[in-house]
């Protein structure tokens, strides 16, 4: 499907995307560029990207497709940097889990090319980083959201689709606004709340003897707090208005809850504790439903 694909961060998400593309045999030629030469060597020895390079010009040299795995607030950088070797038919996609500054960016970076840009976000994830976290069946059933631009041609954000489609992906369509919108709410404020809970705990004076007794419950909860800083900074900066927002409004249902339970109001609480219970059931069975694995004609491309 492409002669060569460049990934530039190969960590979990682009280290993922690549051996998924490899799994499918989608790539004749997978390189890597990568601004820690630890991170490079190492997911070339792990076999993930077939050749390295540590300069854009000799990566796109012939490139069809480029993947940006890197923190959302480097997109402008990056792209600057890429634009005096983007070949005419070479597509450039993301997996920045924000839109609308990731489209800003493009623009600025891109100029009257941005319409090579496809935006897009794989809702699929470790709590581990770096080229080791990779695995090849990370977005199988997952969903992989698009937000095309006006300038996309149709045919190149299809090329994108299907290249996703190729790693098991499910693809969905939204806006780049009404993305941020959705996404800071399940996504930006759930790592926002773990990151501060952990936070919360590490600081208290008996931390220790806290975390000694810390079981499952805490571990489930908490185990977005295992990802990269760096990455959730920039997310939470890129989406901020929308991420305070939601802030907002789950602070209010805080103060709701805390009344609640100074009041001693137990029926209150249990109904709000069983509307939860309810939504997350039906939210479970749907997912289950709808997210199965694509048919082998999809897989294949036929």
């Amino acid at each position: 499907m492409f002669d060569k694909v460049v990934i530039v961060g190969t960590g979990l998400i682009g280290g993922s995307f690549a051996l998924g593309l490899k799994a499918a045999r989608a790539a004749t030629t997978i390189v890597g560029l990568e601004r820690s030469p630890a991170a490079l060597e190492r997911a070339h020895r792990l076999g993930i990207v077939d050749a390295v390079a540590s300069e854009p010009r000799a990566a796109l040299a012939g490139a069809d497709l480029v993947l940006l795995a890197a923190p959302v607030a480097q997109t402008g950088a990056i792209l600057a940097a890429l634009l005096p070797w983007l070949e005419p038919h070479t597509i450039v996609t993301d997996a920045g889990s924000t839109k609308s500054d990731v489209v800003a960016a493009a623009r600025a970076a891109l100029g009257d090319r941005v319409g090579q840009f496809v935006p897009g976000h794989p809702i699929a994830g470790r709590e581990s980083n770096g080229p080791d976290a990779a695995i090849a069946d990370l977005y199988r059933g997952k969903k992989v959201v698009l937000a095309p631009l006006p300038e996309n041609d149709g045919a190149v954000v299809a090329r994108v689709a299907d290249a996703w489609r190729r790693c098991g992906a499910v693809i969905h369509m939204l806006a780049p606004a009404e993305h941020d919108r959705v996404f800071a709410a399940v996504s930006h404020l759930p790592h926002l709340l773990a990151y501060a809970l952990v936070d919360d705990i590490a600081r208290k004076p008996h931390a220790d003897l806290l975390f000694q007794y810390a079981a499952s419950g805490f571990r489930d909860f908490t185990r977005i707090a295992g990802s990269s800083p760096e990455m959730w900074r920039d997310i939470s900066l890129a989406n901020r208005a929308a991420l305070l927002g939601e802030l907002d409004a789950y602070m209010a249902q805080l103060s709701d809850l805390r009344a609640r339970l100074a009041a001693a109001d137990g029926p209150a609480l249990e109904a709000v504790y069983a509307n939860a219970q309810r939504a997350r059931c039906a939210w479970i069975e749907a997912i289950e439903a709808a997210e199965q694995p694509p048919a082998p004609d999809q897989e294949s491309g036929k």
